[in-house]
């Protein structure tokens, strides 16, 4: 069961109250599902949160504890839960069985397109209702990086693609970040400046677009944006063209990895600091998260010398219990991928998509350190053991998909 399952369980939950008159409210399109958050209960103890009871409660005209406790009631039982509980004002925090989270695991790894693409979820396309979207760069390298992720974001986020639609006039969204100065042979720019071109110059650095025609969605990513309208030709928009000086002197400094993850990593309302050069260390996220899918790359290959291959199942804890809130700190990254793409298609944001990829990352090393996927010494390998590469071959399947989303290489060996 993912977020997008439990959140539709949930709305299902307060439909049928609505229809058997334990409830008289409005019920909203779609619910917010994650892990809990610190204060919202569970202690690690529980796998999903929703806030639901709180959002409705005003329009029950009831406490959002006891909203809750009527959602509670009907989400007992429900395939795939094997607890639900209330904690603080009216968080409704879910348990589920194991069969439900090696199911996820098992999905993550044979469906690599669910962290590819996303999930749909309740929420509505970028573009949906009939607007035709297109996003324009401002002259500058940070603004065509940015687009340029935002082009693979969009399809990810769960907006079908196809080429040569013809979308009418769009709605143009210029991405302006804050600038960055580069310094390069002749001079320095600044890119992303506010102002730098007018909304008909056509030398805009790529373009993103998106439509509805009939429910159908499009999105297209094209080397150039018109005012007048979207190019027929597709072709990645792609910084080294876009701006070429200021991308040339970025990657001799950098390296394009680096380069993408300092400019994506912030918001783009955020100031990027360039650092002088890359640092292999922990405190750079774009190392810890590339180191973290060559970690899970080597665990699948030692596990091949000796003998065994994943198998999705109950990961075991160890004693005293260590381990377990490590294990749903993964297991919750991993379910919560999908929302983040989505989130950061709609919010034109590929920075919640750096930052999952820490979460998740930081999450399976401190797991990997208290319940290794590999036997030890003389242990022979046992379902434990399968399980766990399981669970690391998940995370290694989302964290390479989003380094992919953001332009960034996947390294099976550092």
């Amino acid at each position: 069961m993912t977020p997008a399952d439990f959140s539709r369980a949930v709305l299902r939950a307060a439909r049928g109250a609505v229809a058997a008159g334990e409830l008289s409210v409005t019920v909203p399109e779609r619910v917010v599902v994650r892990a809990p958050m610190p204060g919202e209960g569970g202690g690690g103890e529980t796998d999903l949160a929703c806030n639901i009871a709180l959002k409705i409660a005003k329009d029950a005209g009831r406490p959002p504890r006891e909203v809750a406790e009527v959602l509670r009631r009907r989400l007992v039982g429900v395939p795939g839960i094997a607890g639900v509980e209330i904690a603080g004002a009216g968080f409704l925090n879910v348990t589920l069985t194991g069969p439900a989270r090696a199911a996820l695991v098992w999905s993550v790894r044979e469906r690599g397109e669910m962290g590819e693409r996303g999930e749909r979820g309740e929420s509505p396309a970028p573009g949906a209702g009939g607007t035709a979207v297109a996003l324009r760069a401002a002259r500058g390298v940070r603004a065509a990086v940015v687009v340029e992720a935002l082009g693979r974001i969009l399809l990810a986020g769960g907006v079908e693609g196809r080429s040569g639609a013809e979308v009418g006039e769009p709605r143009v969204e210029v991405i302006r970040p804050r600038p960055v100065e580069v310094s390069f042979e002749g001079g320095s720019s600044y890119a992303g400046v506010v102002g730098t071109a007018s909304e008909e110059d056509s030398s805009y650095a790529g373009a993103v677009s998106t439509a509805s025609e009939g429910g159908f969605s499009y999105v297209g990513i094209v080397g150039t944006a018109e005012a007048a309208g979207v190019p027929e030709a597709s072709a990645a928009a792609d910084a080294s063209t876009a701006a070429p000086r200021e991308w040339r002197a970025l990657t001799a400094r950098l390296g394009p990895d680096e380069a993408r993850w300092v400019l994506l990593r912030a918001a783009q309302h955020d100031v990027v600091r360039l650092p002088e050069k890359p640092v292999q260390r922990e405190s750079n996220g774009r190392f810890r998260v590339q180191y973290a899918y060559a970690r899970t790359c080597a665990m699948t290959r030692n596990a091949r010398e000796l003998g065994f291959a994943a198998e999705p199942g109950d990961v075991g804890g160890v004693a005293g219990g260590w381990g377990v809130r490590e294990v749903r700190e993964v297991w919750a990254a991993l379910a919560e991928y999908p929302g983040v793409v989505e989130a950061a298609a709609r919010h034109r944001a590929p920075d919640r998509v750096a930052r999952h990829l820490e979460v998740t990352a930081d999450a399976w090393l401190r797991c990997h350190d208290v319940c290794p996927p590999l036997p030890v010494g003389e242990e022979k390998p046992s379902a434990v053991h399968r399980a766990r590469l399981a669970l690391a071959e998940a995370v290694g399947t989302v964290l390479a998909n989003g380094l992919h989303l953001l332009g960034i290489s996947t390294p099976e060996r550092l």
